[in-house]
């Protein structure tokens, strides 16, 4: 071996010692990781706690939540009451005295009129375009930019599906049989029934019974025959109406605290979105599963007295709510920009529906 070679050879020899070296270095280290930070938050609601199918599905929320991220965001759910009033849900969240709340967005028109169409138009949008306009026609869109003025950002959590028209302790033969009614209805449909000379009431659904049974209200809207059937409206009121012209297909919302949201990790921000969308069919498929097994139930097993609104009501019902969601998006800027994509959304999915929806259930029945 010549003396350059055996240089060579000493050299690759060393060099390959040192690079052993580094590299028993390194894999001997300890392979150490920072524990993920785990979130500790608190969602309130405008339900009663635990609810039939409303609370139930604010607890399965934060439960999936919790499953999805592997504990590491635990939300602790308070019933309406609990912790704040159930209609100071919303203030609670905007400032931040707790993380989430749960409820419907009419609930909030004193805070500004737009949040209404997110929850209910009356003989708007049913479920099913409701959906489609807020997760495929700009909705979420115009809602974040609503609630970024609270400091909130809201998800589509639930669907009551379309509604009864509520329960009467009087029946309804013409329009002049609203004036002097006082009922229980929220949002843009509690104005109709303003305009139609009725009295306004709005409470929390743990007091509509109490309050139905006192006669501190004539009426009622809720939800439907499941619903309705659990809260016992049947044992208060003689007259179960449809359709439920005021909401034709209710969301329900979790809205989040804007600043605590954009904080988290990108991972939470998408498991939260996923998990309230799982909320959203969850909660929409409870109610339409059971609705028609629980009216058959009032009817046959309560004897209640099932009526139609009479067309000629319905239709002044529709012409007082042109009016008031005229006057709605004339006074405010904001509600009007929601409104004109919510209407010109519903006139393109409703001249879709009469050529595919419209003529299939004509035959299908």
């Amino acid at each position: 071996m010549s003396s350059d070679k055996g240089m060579k050879r000493r050299e690759f020899l060393k060099k390959a010692g040192v690079a052993t070296v580094a590299a028993s270095t390194v894999f001997a280290a300890p392979n150490v990781h920072a524990a993920p930070k785990k979130y500790k938050w608190k969602m309130v609601t405008t339900w009663p706690p635990h609810f039939p199918v409303l609370g139930e599905g604010a607890d399965l929320l934060a439960q999936w939540i919790k499953e999805m991220s592997d504990g590491r965001l635990d939300i602790t759910v308070y019933g309406g009451g609990e912790l704040v009033p159930p209609l100071q849900a919303f203030d609670a969240v905007s400032q931040g005295m707790v993380e989430m709340g749960h409820g419907a967005a009419y609930y909030w028109a004193g805070k500004s009129p737009a949040t209404q169409f997110f929850a209910a138009v009356p003989f708007g949008l049913n479920a099913q375009g409701l959906n489609s306009w807020i997760y495929g026609g700009g909705g979420q869109a115009l809602w974040d930019e609503l609630y970024a003025k609270f400091n909130l950002k809201s998800f589509l959590a639930g669907n009551t599906g379309v509604q009864m028209g509520g329960w009467f302790n009087r029946e309804i033969n013409s329009i002049n049989d609203i004036k002097g009614l006082k009922m229980r209805i929220p949002g843009l449909g509690g104005k109709v029934i303003a305009k139609a000379g009725g009295t306004v009431v709005l409470s929390a659904g743990g007091e509509i019974y109490t309050n139905l049974e006192r006669g501190v209200i004539d009426a009622t809207e809720w939800v439907g025959p499941f619903h309705d059937y659990l809260m016992g409206f049947y044992k208060v009121a003689k007259f179960y109406y449809y359709p439920g012209w005021h909401e034709p297909g209710s969301g329900l919302e979790c809205f989040v605290n804007k600043a605590k949201f954009d904080a988290l990790p990108t991972d939470l921000q998408v498991i939260i979105e996923t998990a309230t969308m799982r909320s959203n069919i969850w909660m929409l498929s409870q109610f339409e599963a059971k609705n028609n097994l629980y009216l058959q139930k009032l009817i046959n097993e309560h004897n209640v007295k099932l009526k139609m609104f009479p067309e000629d009501v319905l239709s002044k019902f529709k012409e007082y709510s042109d009016e008031v969601i005229a006057e709605v998006t004339a006074g405010d800027a904001m509600s009007k920009k929601v409104y004109e994509s919510f209407s010109k959304f519903q006139k393109d999915v409703g001249a879709w529906a009469k050529i595919s929806e419209v003529p299939y259930h004509k035959f299908s029945g």
